[in-house]
């Protein structure tokens, strides 16, 4: 049952843990661009941008949305291309078995942050590798590899 004591988790969800999780998945994505020789341009959140750190834009709604933009990958193959789109979701994963490693190992205490933080990477994992549009140019990870396999290319604009 939800209480009004909840209200920091729903809190710490929306404005922390989210994004941090959204961060991590863009960085799957933007470290397998980069392995293939790519460069990449990283946008966190909605809205009109706050600043800009190199490559990464933060805007003011930046716990909503996110994505990268990736153009001239030096080894563009349909094998790059679906490590890149599989990317964010195993950086998700590989988070859950650091965090949980971490906290097996005794470096870390578990806490219910911990618990959240995998609780919401696994939501956010399935929604990436549901095959959908979020919108008319916005494939799901998996649809964009869908994509790819049955076009030769994905038809994501953001490229």
């Amino acid at each position: 049952m939800f209480s009004w004591e909840d209200t920091w988790v729903l809190v710490i969800s929306l404005f922390v843990l989210l994004p941090l999780i959204t961060i991590i998945h863009q960085l799957g994505h933007a470290f397998f661009v980069w392995i293939f020789g790519g460069k990449t341009r990283l946008v966190i959140g909605t809205g009109k941008p706050l600043f800009s750190i190199g490559p990464v834009e933060i805007r003011r709604i930046y716990f909503w949305h996110a994505f990268n933009q990736f153009e001239k990958i030096e080894h563009d193959t349909t094998a790059a291309r679906v490590l890149i789109y599989l990317g964010g979701p195993l950086f998700n994963l590989l988070s859950i078995f650091v965090v949980n490693g971490l906290i097996m190992s005794g470096v870390m205490d578990e806490h219910m942050f911990w618990y959240y933080f995998a609780y919401f990477s696994v939501y956010y994992m399935f929604f990436a590798l549901f095959p959908a549009r979020y919108s008319k140019d916005q494939p799901s990870d998996s649809m964009a590899i869908y994509d790819l396999l049955k076009y030769g290319k994905s038809k994501d604009p953001l490229e």
